[in-house]
């Protein structure tokens, strides 16, 4: 299946590599969203190019900054999101990609990634595009995080409405992708 690696030392929450079996470790709060964003193999070929190659945290509205193209285990990753001095920058580093398979299907693609220090959270997210045997295509995304410090847990509303409303903009950008090349 997948893989894991890169300096597990530096993420900062146990259960590294548990998006990938669709796990959690205790006292975590989790965060599940499956929608089903069209049909075929070109459409999950998209999906997947753009979950591995950054583009759905882009479309997201997030600026990305990464030390590899692509998602490779252990490559790190910078989102920043908000404006001027409201500028978070959230440090991560992936830890299990699963690469598209031929022509199977059904098959998965997509990668996880967990919080390192500075993040406003401690925990992990994963993005994987899913085409069932039928050729129906589905984006997942799974997280369980919590604050890193008093600090983010005070805004806990606010943090929740904020990760509600970023994962709503990846499942946009995912049925944009989904979308292209396709005859209107």
């Amino acid at each position: 299946m997948g893989s894991k690696g890169g300096a597990a030392g530096a993420l900062n929450y146990p259960g590294i590599g548990s998006t990938e079996q669709g796990t959690a470790p205790a006292g975590y709060p989790t965060v599940l969203k499956e929608v089903r964003v069209g049909t075929g193999l070109a459409v999950y070929r998209r999906i997947a190019d753009g979950i591995l190659g950054w583009e759905l945290q882009r479309r997201a509205g997030l600026r990305v900054r990464a030390d590899s193209p692509v998602a490779v285990p252990g490559a790190r990753v910078v989102s920043g999101f908000g404006a001027g001095p409201f500028r978070l920058d959230a440090s991560c580093q992936v830890v299990w990609v699963r690469e598209p398979a031929g022509e199977d299907m059904p098959q998965s693609a997509g990668f996880g990634y967990g919080t390192l220090p500075g993040h406003p959270a401690r925990g992990e997210e994963s993005f994987e595009v899913e085409i069932s045997a039928r050729g129906e295509v589905f984006l997942r995304i799974r997280a369980f995080s919590k604050p890193a410090n008093w600090f983010y847990a005070a805004g806990g509303i606010v943090t929740r409405a904020a990760q509600r409303y970023v994962t709503s903009r990846y499942i946009e950008g995912a049925r944009t992708l989904a979308a292209e090349g396709t005859p209107t």
